[in-house]
């Protein structure tokens, strides 16, 4: 994984579609859907830790650019 898209596509194969017209919301969301599915063990620790630093990321820029 190396972009939000790649992390939105491997949501999807859990069946996991998150669209909420906000970016920041939807970046939320989908961090805490990673969360369940790691909790759950669904999904593997590397690729939890890679979709969760991408998402972090992006939030981080996100917030940036709203101060």
């Amino acid at each position: 994984m190396k972009t939000i898209y790649d992390v939105q596509q491997f949501l999807k194969r859990f069946g996991t579609i998150i669209y909420v017209g906000d970016r920041l919301g939807d970046l939320e969301l989908m961090k805490a859907e990673l969360n369940d599915l790691a909790h759950t063990e669904i999904i593997e620790k590397q690729d939890f830790e890679m979709a969760v630093l991408l998402l972090n990321q992006e939030i981080q820029k996100l917030k940036e650019k709203q101060k």
